[in-house]
């Protein structure tokens, strides 16, 4: 997957803009925002991820011998432009948001600003890999909310949609939070843990379950963790690790780590009874793990009927984000540089919720200062400078008698999108993926857990400055009329 060079993962019409624009001699500076609309699962937040990737493919943007070969045979493009495609690179700036930060509907989480042939090419690479690795993170970091502490163990790879979907979905997850993964190139790649037991072909392929433990015991003294529903749960598999427990214990091989996994069946009913039968065995450091098709609602559920589950492996619901399946971000024109200077551009729509903000922007994350809790994020026009001694209200653009004032003094203001490219050079040096999560972790922690539910969560507000407000009205009555 490192070497590949993702030039050519594009739409075809990127390319036919740009040979418009080749053709008409537009090279104007632009302003492109990627931004998305709906929170995944009907939730309060997402999780961003995907900039390592962006840096890397925006890094390696060219156009292989190959490439040009192939275009020519298209019989659609002209010879000089294929001549300027041998020669293209990237010269813009892009700003993004860091990989880990919580994020909401209607803000750039990537800004391009450079020549419009080259902001027009990077759209759908752009989107592909930030839709994607942000739908993963947010349903990790939602199925690791409801796991209430308990580690969870990415299991996915076999159901993804494709190598690429398996190993970069299981690094968003584990940005969300997951404490490992079953994708050892994921683990290789990225540095992160690399997790799993066995199968129950490994028990059915001994003559015994008793036997298939006592080997798979032997093998893995430091880490033993026997699935025990192959054929009967209480009756066969609990009882026979139980036995192979105790032999360990007598013998003084008492591993670090060990427990049993539940992969099928009542999960709630076959914990508690599980989690009994190790307590009277005199083994309640024995960790129960479950799987078997869980999200975060059915996590919930169990926890809530008091399941004995100290760890879940999560596979298909996770790695496909099976309720709702894409992002839905978008990548739209926001200015257009004439003169030296930049002419705000807004695009209209019957739905309201798809008519864009003009103009050059940042985003701003607002914080409450006596609890740290986030209070709203503020899109601004990027040369605008705020002092938070003053007062700050706040309104809803949609609905602008809603009103929040906060006080001079009780809140402080961060920019969250930050320089990653200037001038086609990366000025941008990402973290490890664990680095990520920890960072992560920290930023949810800044939610109120009203925002966090996982069903009807308080909406975080994300509002427009005045001045960015009465751009995108004058905008809106000039070209209505």
């Amino acid at each position: 997957m490192d070497t590949r060079n993702f030039t050519l993962l594009t739409d075809f019409y990127e390319l036919t803009m740009m040979q418009g624009y080749f053709r008409n001699n537009v090279t104007e500076r632009v302003v492109f925002d990627l931004f998305y609309r709906q929170n995944p699962d009907d939730g309060g937040y997402a999780v961003c991820a995907g900039l390592a990737n962006v840096i890397d493919y925006i890094k390696s943007l060219h156009f292989d011998y190959d490439d040009i070969d192939y275009l020519r045979g298209l019989n659609t493009f002209d010879e000089d432009f294929l001549d300027y495609l041998a020669s293209f690179h990237f010269t813009g700036d892009v700003y993004a948001i860091p990989e880990g930060t919580v994020i909401f509907p209607r803000e750039p989480l990537i800004k391009v600003v450079g020549p419009i042939m080259e902001a027009q090419l990077v759209e759908t690479a752009l989107l592909n890999l930030v839709n994607h690795q942000s739908l993963i993170a947010t349903k990790a970091a939602r199925v690791c909310y409801a796991a209430r502490g308990g580690g969870v163990m990415e299991f996915g790879l076999r159901r993804a949609q494709g190598p690429d979907a398996g190993t970069f979905g299981a690094r968003a997850a584990i940005i969300g939070g997951c404490i490992g993964t079953s994708n050892v190139i994921c683990a290789k790649e990225y540095g992160v843990p690399a997790l799993g037991t066995h199968a129950h072909s490994w028990i059915m392929s001994f003559g015994d379950e008793l036997t298939a433990f006592r080997r798979y015991a032997e093998l893995y003294p430091n880490n033993t963790t026997l699935l025990v529903d192959t054929y009967d749960t209480l009756r066969s598999g609990v009882p026979h690790a139980i036995q192979v427990f105790k032999e360990l214990h007598d013998s003084g091989r008492m591993p670090e780590k060990y427990g049993i996994r539940l992969d099928s069946g009542d999960l709630a009913y076959l914990s508690k009874k599980a989690r009994k039968m190790l307590d009277d065995a005199g083994f309640p450091q024995a960790e129960i793990c479950a799987s078997s098709d869980l999200d975060e609602y059915l996590i919930d559920s169990l926890l809530s009927q008091g399941a004995c589950i100290d760890s879940w492996g999560v596979g298909t619901n996770l790695i496909t984000s099976k309720n709702t399946p894409a992002f839905g971000g978008v990548y739209k024109l926001a200015a257009v540089e004439q003169d030296n200077t930049l002419i705000p551009k807004i695009k209209l729509s019957e739905n309201p919720a798809k008519i864009t903000n003009p103009g050059n922007k940042t985003v701003y994350r607002i914080y409450d200062k006596e609890t740290g809790k986030i209070r709203a994020d503020y899109i601004t026009l990027a040369e605008e400078t705020f002092d938070e001694t003053e007062d700050l209200l706040l309104f809803d653009s949609n609905a602008t008698w809603k009103k929040t004032l906060l006080k001079g003094g009780t809140y402080e203001m961060k920019e969250i999108l930050v320089p990653v490219f200037q001038n086609g050079q990366c000025v941008y040096e990402s973290p490890t993926v664990m680095e990520i999560q920890a960072y992560c972790k920290a930023q949810l922690d800044t939610m109120w857990e009203e925002s966090r539910r996982l069903v009807n969560p308080q909406e975080v507000y994300v509002d427009l400055s005045d001045k960015l407000y009465e751009m995108k009205k004058t905008l809106l009555n000039e070209t209505r009329q």
